[in-house]
């Protein structure tokens, strides 16, 4: 599960050759078009493992498989941006095998959980839209530092409750159901969504420069990995809201 958007920096979009401009230049339109077909991707992978489950069948497998592997896949795809076309269907697949597993078991605890957190996630996503495309909240360099620095804070601190996992322990609060938790789940929420800005923010301006066609399918990718982490924290607060009950 990516915390960060590393995908979608200034550093991604810089560095192009000549013939890097053969196949056309980025628009707005081909990357919204490429990102419905890692959404359609994604979704088709997820049912896949959800059916599973409820065939019976154990699908821990998938989900292992579909962590190492989207994390492999998405860092081929950071370093070599020209192989998004490739790489970038790759990830999605590989991270809706591992999303469908843990739906599946999370819909088992919480029937009807899944759905919710799904209208969350796309109602959130237009919100977003809305609100980049009204500029009512304008992405001005303080901004975007100030949504990365919580970004990266927070992806600090799960990186040291995954180390303290290996040894028993977890950091206090983010796993609790108690209102703390709810409260940090909904930050980390918060901070998932204005993340959405900024991949709008750079999506647009690097159309608009004119980066390279092949581009599309790498900022597709960013946006997705956005939407992929904004999900799992939906999920993860609509899970401890329900156990409460």
């Amino acid at each position: 599960m990516a915390l960060n958007n590393p995908a979608l920096s200034e550093k991604a979009f810089s560095d192009f050759k000549e013939s890097d401009f053969k196949a056309g230049a980025m628009t707005v339109g081909g990357t919204v078009g490429k990102t419905m077909v890692l959404l359609a991707l994604l979704m088709v992978a997820a049912v896949y493992t959800w059916y599973l489950y409820y065939q019976g069948q154990d699908v821990t497998g998938f989900l292992i498989v579909g962590l190492i592997g989207s994390l492999v896949t998405s860092l081929i795809t950071i370093f070599f941006k020209r192989a998004a076309f490739v790489t970038a269907p790759l990830y999605v697949i590989l991270n809706g095998l591992m999303l469908g597993a843990i739906s599946a078991w999370t819909d088992y605890s919480y029937p009807g959980i899944v759905i919710n957190a799904i209208l969350i996630t796309v109602g959130t996503l237009f919100l977003m839209l809305a609100i980049y495309t009204l500029r009512i909240i304008k992405v001005t360099p303080g901004f975007a530092l100030g949504i990365v620095i919580c970004t990266a804070s927070i992806a600090l601190v799960y990186l040291i409750d995954i180390i303290l996992g290996f040894f028993g322990i977890s950091v206090p609060f983010i796993h609790e159901t108690g209102w703390i938790g709810i409260g940090i789940s909904l930050f980390i929420v918060a901070i998932a969504a204005l993340n959405l800005l900024l991949d709008f923010h750079f999506i647009e301006t690097e159309a608009q420069s004119g980066a390279p066609k092949y581009m599309e399918w790498y900022a597709a990718f960013g946006l997705m990995v956005t939407l992929i982490w904004l999900y799992m924290e939906i999920l993860r607060l609509l899970s401890k809201l329900n156990s409460r009950n």
